[in-house]
This record gives structure tokens, C-alpha cells and sequence, in this order.
């Protein structure tokens, strides 16, 4: 009898184990979430040449006066379109500051060295007006800023250049003219400040500032000219010119 038992349960377990053997094997414990882990974007960086075109508006100012005492009132243009490019490097160290050089060019169509008085030595006391005008305008700039990754807020400084048409004195009175006075060119120094934002890629847009003050010039003309009795001598000073303007740049090299 025991031994039938036996026989019965080593039957019974190698079915059993016959059994286990086919069955798949258990599926593996459930894994952890993965984690996402964002990549952070390194900040702009203003290095590199650039250049772009630039539009604004420009206001003159001057004051002309002659060598017989008269004032022909300080003239303020009513302001004209200016319109050019730049072009300049840009130089990121220290985190945030920004060094650079920067050389504009704009069409300049502004009335200049305007004015009218009352000639005593005129023949008659004949109205007189001095007039010129502003052609192109250009200038080198140093620039330090500081990038607050893609704006940058910076000043400029340095040298302007302003080429401008020979200057003409009308007798208002009469309509006689004399063209020819005085150089086609004047230069001073320059200062200015703007922002600029890097909008997509390497593209950055600007809005700026610019202050040109410009050097006293003088011409004189021969006596017996529209209606002078005798030569005379006109000074030009505190000439300057305002520019508000906006600009578009491309940067050349990574973003």
C-alpha cells in the first residue's frame, strides 16, 4: 500500500513539474516613469560682425550770424527723413558687456544754416536769408553696452562727418542770389544711446539716439553782392543735428 502511494505522488509531482515547465514566465515588476530633464538654452551671444539697413527722422539746428552784428535768428528745422545703414562688430566678455565699433552712413535731405534778417549796409534795409542744406551724414562710433541675453542696452560715442550744398544768400526784397559760400563739409563729435532686441535667429532690431555737434564754420562775400554795399562775413555756430531712428541687423555667426 505504501508503495502505491509513493508511486502516485512522484507521478503527481513530475506532472507538476512537466506543467510548470510549460507556462511562460512571469511578466517583469513595472518600471519607473522616466524622468524628462529640460536642456537649457545657452544665453545669446552679441559677438560678431553685423550689418543693416536704418530709417528715422532728423531735426537741425544753427545760428547765423555776420560781421556787421546781425543775428539771423537761431534756425530749427520742422525736421526731415533720414535713411542709411551700419555696419560694426560687437565683442561679449565679463557675462554681459559688450564692446564694439560701428560706422553709419544716412541720406541727410535737412534744411540747415537757415535764417533772416534786416541787412543795415543792403540797399533799401532788403531782407536777407542764409540758407543750406544737409546731404549725407556719417560717422564712426565706439559702443559699450551690456546683453541681457537677447536685448542689449549700450551708449555710443565718437566722430560724425556731415557733407552739405553750398550755402546761398537770398535778398528776400529783391530776388537776387549768391551761391557758393562757406565748405561742403563740416565734422564734430557725436554721442548716442540705444536698445536692441535679437527678435529670431540672428536678426536683432534697434531703436537709437543720436546727438551731432558740429564745428563753427564761416564764409564771406565780395561787397556789391544782392544788394551789400560791402563784403561781408557770415559765421555759422552751434549747428547740430538730433536723429531719432530705428534699424534692422543680421549678425554673422552663431546665435
Amino acid at each position: 500500500m505504501k508503495r502505491i502511494v509513493f508511486a502516485v505522488l512522484l507521478s503527481f509531482g513530475a506532472s507538476t513539474v512537466a506543467l510548470a515547465a510549460d507556462l511562460p514566465p512571469p511578466p517583469p515588476p513595472p518600471r519607473a516613469p522616466a524622468t524628462y530633464v529640460p536642456v537649457a538654452v545657452p544665453p545669446y551671444n552679441w559677438t560678431g560682425f553685423y550689418l543693416g539697413p536704418n530709417v528715422g527722422w532728423g531735426w537741425n539746428s544753427v545760428s547765423v550770424t555776420d560781421s556787421f552784428g546781425l543775428n539771423y535768428n537761431n534756425s530749427t528745422n520742422q525736421g526731415q527723413f533720414a535713411g542709411g545703414g551700419q555696419v560694426g562688430f560687437n565683442y561679449q566678455f565679463w557675462g554681459g558687456v559688450v564692446l564694439g565699433v560701428e560706422a553709419d552712413f544716412d541720406w541727410l535731405p535737412n534744411a540747415s544754416n537757415t535764417g533772416n534778417g534786416t541787412v543795415v549796409p543792403a540797399a533799401g534795409g532788403d531782407t536777407i536769408q542764409v540758407t543750406g542744406n544737409n546731404r549725407w551724414l556719417t560717422d564712426v562710433t565706439g559702443r559699450l553696452g551690456y546683453g541681457f541675453d537677447r536685448w542689449l542696452v549700450y551708449g555710443k560715442g565718437g566722430w560724425a562727418w556731415v557733407g552739405s550744398s553750398n550755402n546761398t544768400i537770398t535778398n528776400a526784397t529783391t530776388g537776387a542770389t549768391f551761391t557758393g559760400g562757406g565748405s561742403s563739409s563740416n565734422d564734430g563729435w557725436v554721442a548716442g544711446a540705444g536698445v536692441e532686441w535679437a527678435f529670431w535667429g540672428n536678426l536683432s532690431a534697434k531703436v537709437e539716439y543720436d546727438y551731432i555737434r558740429l564745428n563753427n564754420t564761416s564764409f564771406t562775400i565780395p561787397a556789391g553782392t544782392v544788394g551789400f554795399t560791402a563784403a561781408d562775413t557770415f559765421n555759422i555756430s552751434n549747428r547740430s543735428i538730433n536723429i531719432v531712428q530705428i534699424g534692422l541687423n543680421y549678425k554673422f555667426g552663431g546665435w
